[in-house]
Parts: C-alpha cells; structure tokens; sequence
C-alpha cells in the first residue's frame, strides 16, 4: 500500500501539466534527478513497511511464536495509522546539525538512518527469546517509517516542476514501492531459505543505510513565497472576526489531543503488557478488543467529529466568535494555531460539510479495509505454518504472483470506473474483498474448490509446466482471487476518499480518513490471533467474510446517498 500525504501545509502546484506519464515518458523520465530520486524513495517506504510489517512473521512463525503474540505484535502498524498527529511537528522542528540538509531532507535522511540501524539490530535478536526487545525495535522502525513517509509525501509535492510532474513522481513512487514490496518479500524469503533469517535483515539493514547516505545527495525543494503567505494568511484568518475565540480553539485542540495521546498510551500499555508477559498470564486479546476496542474508537473518531460538529455550529451561529481582530499573538497562540489549522480546522469543514452524512462515510472508511487489514500479519503463519508450504513456494505465489495480481485488479478498477463510475466500483470492492476470504477458507479445509477451479481453467496444467504442482496452483490460486480483489478495492478507496476531501485541507483529510481505514483492523489482530489459536483458520475466515458485509451494507447506503445529491444538483452521480 502507498501512504497518503499527510502534511498539513499546502504547496502550489506548477501551473503546466504534462500529459499522463506512459512507459516511453516513464523511462525517459528515470534520467530525471528529482525523479530518480522519487523512485529511490518510493523503495525506501516501501522496504521497511514489508519487512517490520509482513516478511517478518514469517521468521516468526519459524521460531514457533504463538499467532496471539503475533496479532498484539503487529499493533505496531498503529504507527502508520496515526501518523497525521505529528505531521504538523515535522514542517515546523527542526534537527539540530542536520537541519543543514534542508527543511525536508533533515526528516528523510535521520527517519532513513534510524531505519537502518533498527534493521541491523533486528538481524542480531532471537524472537523467540527476545520478542520484547524486537518489539520495541519493530516500533521504533514503524515510527520512523511512518515519519519519513510523511515527509516524503510533502517533498514530492514540494519538488514537483514542468518536468517531474507529479503524475510522474506518484507514478514511480509507486513503481519503487512496489519494487520494495518483492525485494523485502519474495526476495527475503528466497535469501532466507537459501541462508538464514538474521542475514536477510543484515543485508535489508545495510540497503536502508546506503539509502540514507544516498538521499543527502537529494534535492532539496525551495519554499515558494505563494506558499508562506497562504499559510501566514490562513494563520491571520483565524484571528478575524467571526472565527471561534482563541481559547475555544485551544480547549478543543487540548481535548482531541489528550484523547489521543490516551488511546495511543493505551494500546501501547497493552502491547508491553502482553508482551512481556508468559501466554499463560498475558491480558485477554479479545477481552481487550471487545472492552478497549469500541472505546479507543470512540475516543480517537467518534468524540473528535461531535467536537468538530460543536464547533463548526457555534461558528456557524455566531456563538463565542471573535467580534474583531486579535493583536499580534504570542508564541503559545501561535503553536495553538498552528495545531488547530493541521488537525482541528480540516475537521470541522469535513463535518460541515457533510452533516449528519458524516456516520454514514465514517462507518464505511472504518470498515472498508477491515478484511484484508486484520488478515496481513497472519498470512506467512497460514502459508508456512498451518498449510506446509516452503518459503520459495511463498515467494513465487504470495510476493512474485500475488503482487502482479494485485497491479492487475488496481489496474482493472480504473477501467471499470470508465464504465461503471467511482460508486459501483466502490461497492464490487467490498464485496469481493469480503468473498475473498472464503477462498482461504477453502483452503484451510485441503482446497477442494481451489482445486477444481485450477484444474478447469488449465492453471494446473500451466504452473506444472512451469516446474510446479497442483499444491503450489491451489495456492496461487487463491492469492490469485484475493489480491485482485484487493487492488480492486484500494483503487476504489483512494477515488473515493480523494472525492469527499476538501481542496483547501486534502492532504490532512486524506491522511485522516487512509489512516482510519487501518484502525479497526490493526486494533482487532490480537483478538483474531487469539481465536485463530483456539478454533483455527477455517472458523476466522468466514467471520472476517460476515464482518465484511458491514462495509458492503455502507457503500450501498452511501451510493443510494450520493445518487440522491446528484438527482438534486441536476446530474448524474459517479
């Protein structure tokens, strides 16, 4: 997956497009500094998010870890969820020393060095005497990669120009991250069978240090003059008459804030507790999940959208605005502001504009991605645990054949939107995202339909003429339907979440509501370990198919909603 910008100051854009970038434009465009450089990072998001996040239960799974240690383990990904909350920190703090790099450089080269020494360590940990130590290395690693994802979702806007589009610089991120996703997938586990585990992250250590050293050498984009002032003026707007006195803005900021900072406190007492804990007197997974689950929700989504309503209606009725404009502000006034713009401003105008349909897109971003999120960390267990397969096997069918499946379903819902529109993308997505998971129920029970379907189409008969057999078809089979329904989906989501999104706050609505589509899955992997460990997969997988129609019951509410405010407006809903 790519990760969303998530910075909370806007850049402008050159004002000439080039055409969509295709494969001629796309080479030619390799020669490109700017865009060579967006590759190389594109890698570098991609690598850390692979290996601290999916190829790393596979080593797991090799020292016989428990699947509920795995599920409270992979909370670590909650990193890459939240990460809109120090967005705003990242544009403004500068490293002492390194800040000589560049506004934006700084973040990237010690996010990229930090990564690399994490991988290092890892190389020389045993997780299974020391899964707390990996853990709290897997999180530093997580941090720093969410953070330099952030910084180079803002770098790639910042750099863009007449000829690094950025068209052609999302396009090549997207090429290296997907680059990364088979060296830090299908490759590690091919240097891991032929070797062993703490080579595999030695060599990834020493890939993400070389990285760093190589992105010194980066360019360093130059903050245009429109830029400050759209963001000082934003700053003075917010000081004018008519907008909500400054120490309401600082309480709301404060509550959504300690909010937060409480649910994230929570998660990671959690994680500490159960990890350093024997199975025996660990914390409840699913008792957490169910208790803690719906609170943390609440805590961190539910209560910040009636603050934001509360405060976009006092604004509205002119309740507790300022009657004119405020004197020169104080460097506490000034941080509030600024905190106020990044996190709370986007959400009001996102609940104002919206209204009472804010539940009805909140319920669909929570559980759109829930099937395939809560299943990620348990995929190598299932493939090399319960299922007998080799890491090579793996390899070909999950990271080299699943991932051209993945690219073939992104692919075919942006033709399908051509044919269809946005919404009945959106909602095929769901759907089969959610059916998916009943051809991992197949298999979990020998893969008895995998198998005649193989056997039909002549897949059998090809993957045995390639060198494999009728295990390794089933396999790829099923990979096969799931990651095409996957691609599927994200194409959809990433339409549908850029079309509810304000121009004026894109990049933190967008990074708001992608980081939400991870939360409910993330928070519900300790549970599902927990239930995988007492009733096995077969019983898993027909939940997360059941848990999954609950996206599929929003989308169609949510279209019924959007066709009715297109017959308003007089036209055709997408």
């Amino acid at each position: 997956m790519s990760s969303a910008p998530a910075t909370a100051d806007e850049t402008v854009e050159p004002a000439t497009k080039a055409p969509k970038p295709g494969w001629r434009a796309l080479i030619a465009a390799l020669g490109n500094r700017k865009t060579a450089y967006m590759l190389l990072f594109g890698f570098a998001s991609g690598l850390p998010y692979t290996l601290l996040l999916s190829t790393l239960y596979a080593w797991m799974s090799d020292t016989s870890i428990d699947l509920e240690t795995m599920g409270v383990f992979s909370l670590i990904g909650l990193a890459y969820s939240f990460k809109f909350l120090w967005s705003p920190l990242l544009d403004r703090v500068n490293i002492p020393v390194v800040k000589k790099l560049g506004r934006r450089k700084q973040w990237i080269v010690t996010a990229q060095f930090l990564l690399g020494i994490v991988l290092l360590f890892v190389s020389q940990l045993d997780p299974a005497n020391a899964i707390g130590l990996l853990s709290l290395m897997a999180a530093l690693g997580a941090f720093a990669g969410a953070t330099q994802d952030v910084v180079m979702d803002a770098w790639r806007v910042d750099v863009a120009d007449e000829k690094a589009t950025i068209d052609m610089l999302s396009t090549v991120y997207q090429l290296g991250w997907r680059t990364a996703v088979l060296v830090g997938g299908a490759l590690a586990l091919v240097i891991a069978q032929a070797t062993d585990w703490p080579t595999v992250y030695l060599i990834m250590g020493a890939v993400m240090t070389a990285i760093a050293i190589a992105a010194i050498f980066a360019p360093e984009p130059t903050r245009s003059v429109a830029s400050l002032t759209a963001d000082d003026d934003a700053l003075r707007e917010l000081r004018q008459a008519g907008q909500l006195e400054p120490k309401i803005r600082g309480w709301a900021l404060a509550a959504v804030g300690v909010l937060w900072a409480w649910a994230l406190v929570t998660v990671g007492v959690f994680m500490f507790r159960s990890l350093s804990s024997n199975p025996e007197t660990r914390p409840d997974s699913v008792e957490f999940i169910t208790g803690m689950g719906p609170i943390i929700v609440i805590a961190t989504v539910v209560i910040p959208v009636i603050i934001a309503a509360v405060l976009e209606n006092w604004r509205r009725k002119g309740k507790h605005v300022l009657t004119g404009s405020v004197p020169k502000m104080t460097a506490l006034d000034g941080f509030v502001d600024h905190g106020y713009r990044a996190l709370i401003l986007p959400l009001t105008e996102f609940v104002g504009r919206l209204g009472w349909a804010i539940i009805i897109v909140l319920t669909l971003v929570l559980s759109y991605r829930f099937t395939d999120t809560v299943w990620g960390s348990f995929a190598y267990p299932f493939y090399l645990g319960e299922l007998q397969y080799s890491k090579d096997e793996v390899a070909i069918a999950s990271k080299g054949f699943g991932v051209g499946a993945l690219m073939f379903g992104i692919m075919l819902g942006g033709v399908l939107f051509s044919y269809i529109g946005r919404m009945a993308v959106l909602f095929i997505g769901a759907l089969t995202a959610a059916l998916s998971n009943l051809l991992y129920a197949d298999l979990a029970l020998g893969g008895t339909y995998m198998e005649l379907v193989s056997n039909i189409t002549g897949f059998t008969t090809l993957v045995e003429w390639l060198g494999g057999d009728l295990r390794l078809a089933k396999l790829m089979m099923a990979i096969a339907g799931e990651n095409v329904a996957g691609g599927l989906a994200g194409a959809a989501l990433v339409a549908y979440l850029s079309s509810i999104t304000s121009k004026g706050y894109s990049a933190v609505q967008y990074a708001l509501l992608s980081s939400l589509t991870f939360l409910v899955g993330t928070l519900g992997r300790g549970a599902l370990g927990q239930m995988i460990d007492e009733q096995g997969y077969y019983p898993v997988f027909i939940l997360t198919t059941m848990l999954g129609m609950i996206a599929v019951v929003a989308c169609v509410i949510e279209w019924m909603r959007e066709v009715r405010l297109g017959r308003k407006a007089g036209i055709t809903a997408p």
